[in-house]
């Protein structure tokens, strides 16, 4: 008896099909081999002088310090959180070597792999890490963990480590804009952060382009598959799958330094044949150095899902049109109309599922009048005037919806006691590259969520991004213990 195969014209339909899909493998395998050996070209030797930051507009090199300042900044509001202090001490207890800095306060030392855990899980805690706006992607989570680790082991450069977050993140967002699963019903951490692990890897240790390229299609074959609805009901394990796959793919480029590499279309079989989702192989190759991923990248203000950052903004903007002595007592209902309705969740369970759930984001932003990290803490869970909003609230479509940066917009009505009613609005949501945050803004942030324990840090961060050329030549693990000290 013949059964049928995947790659079998009679699964996909006929001939035609399977010449498509053909077309389109054979495309995936050329864009990721054209992709990792540009990256790993871009990568200057380790000696004659070459300066690492040159092949790049000085505009970028600025975006991978905001980058990797504001995710530094996002791990160590996390480190006091009661699980991500107990993971971080469980690393050390059970890690390796000491030669790399996990970002506790104060902060620990452990192997690297174990420091790439720990501060991947604690980057992607409170919701304030940076994110990728052209595709569900947090590229800078996936990779600067992995980055920071080797860069401390292997002794890089504050510059080299800049040059490295440029590519790697160039290539992890090539990789989710290849395959972008519209329907939100996968989490986007498990399916690329591996891809990112390898690829800052191997940048960082300067591996070749046959190690490149077998790190990151080995790597492919690493991501695992978490449901969204993991996020939305506040399963704790949501926050860490991207360290997973970062340290996954660290582990892959240390397999393909022996000679232990994933097929050229691999990717494809895991995305498209087994996922189900079409490729668009234009994104892996197309205007390589053209144009800068990285300059297209998100910051956060508010400690919540980026899709409902619109819906806080229209929030605030509501509640600013309240009469004079009206307060959040004074709303009997609320009306919010998004993008994303389904993203529901009355009762949340855990400060994760807060982040996730417009009711209790609407409820705190009225509550509180912002949505920062207070706003999510875990007493805001069971708060009498949260939980009266909360189920107050009634979601529905925001119609129509219009194409990107307008894709994620909200409307928000409150109706008072005395049936009066006030409306906000917020077509795109600060901190993308329509709307960014202003230098003043991103500073704030970083100064509240690390000031208190880390009072150096927020001024290391600032001569990271004027490029001041001493600070660039440091060693990396050199500006790091500054950075931390206290």
């Amino acid at each position: 008896m013949n059964v049928p195969t995947m790659h079998d014209p009679a699964v996909h339909g006929g001939a035609g099909d399977a010449t498509a899909d053909a077309g389109a493998r054979a495309a995936v395998a050329l864009g990721i081999r054209r992709l990792t050996d540009w990256a790993a070209g871009h990568r200057a030797p380790a000696s004659g002088g070459v300066d690492p930051l040159a092949a790049f507009p000085a505009s970028i090199a600025f975006r991978a310090a905001r980058v990797i300042g504001d995710n530094l900044a996002a791990a160590l509001a996390a480190s006091p959180e009661p699980e991500v202090d107990r993971v971080h001490r469980q690393l050390v207890r059970r890690g390796g070597a000491a030669e790399c800095t996990l970002l506790a306060a104060p902060p620990l030392r452990t192997d690297r792999f174990s420091a790439a855990l720990g501060n991947g899980i604690a980057g992607s805690w409170c919701e304030l890490d940076e994110g990728y706006r052209l595709a569900p992607c947090h590229a800078g989570l996936y990779t600067l963990p992995a980055l920071w680790a080797e860069a401390e082991a292997g002794g890089l450069t504050v510059a080299e480590v800049l040059a490295c977050a440029v590519l790697a993140y160039e290539v992890t967002g090539r990789f989710a804009r290849c395959w972008i699963f519209p329907q939100m019903t996968l989490h986007p951490h498990p399916q690329t952060a591996a891809i990112g692990g390898a690829i800052a890897t191997t940048l960082a240790r300067r591996s070749d382009a046959r190690i490149t390229h077998d790190a990151v299609t080995s790597a492919a074959t690493l991501v695992t598959v978490g449901g969204y609805e993991h996020a939305l009901r506040g399963a704790l394990v949501r926050n860490v799958w991207a360290a997973v796959g970062t340290a996954n793919g660290m582990r892959a480029a240390d397999w393909a330094e022996c000679g232990l590499g994933g097929l050229p279309d691999g990717a494809y079989d895991v995305f498209t044949t087994l996922l189900g989702q079409a490729a668009d192989p234009a994104a892996l190759d197309h205007g390589l150095g053209e144009t800068w991923a990285i300059g297209s990248g998100y910051h956060k203000v508010h400690a919540c899902c980026q899709s409902t950052h619109s819906a806080v903004e229209a929030t605030q903007a509501a509640m600013a049109l309240l009469p004079a002595g009206r307060t959040h007592a004074d709303v009997v209902s609320v009306l919010l109309e998004s993008h994303r309705p389904q993203m529901s969740n009355p009762r949340p369970q855990t400060t994760l599922a807060a982040r996730f759930s417009f009711e209790h984001v609407l409820a705190t932003v009225q509550v509180h009048g912002h949505a920062g990290a207070d706003a999510f803490a875990a007493s805001t869970l069971d708060d009498p005037a949260i939980v009266r909003l909360r189920e107050r609230i009634r979601l529905v479509p925001y119609a129509p919806v219009r194409p990107r940066p307008l894709d994620r917009p909200a409307r928000v009505t409150l109706t008072l006691c005395d049936g009066a009613q006030v409306t906000g609005e917020c077509l795109s949501a600060r901190g993308g590259p329509d709307r960014p945050f202003d230098d003043a803004q991103i500073r704030a942030k970083a100064q509240g969520i690390t000031g208190e324990r880390h009072p150096r840090f927020v001024e290391a961060v600032d001569a990271l991004e004027r490029l001041d050329p001493a600070t660039l030549a440091q060693p990396w693990s050199a500006w790091i213990a500054a950075a931390l000290a206290r």
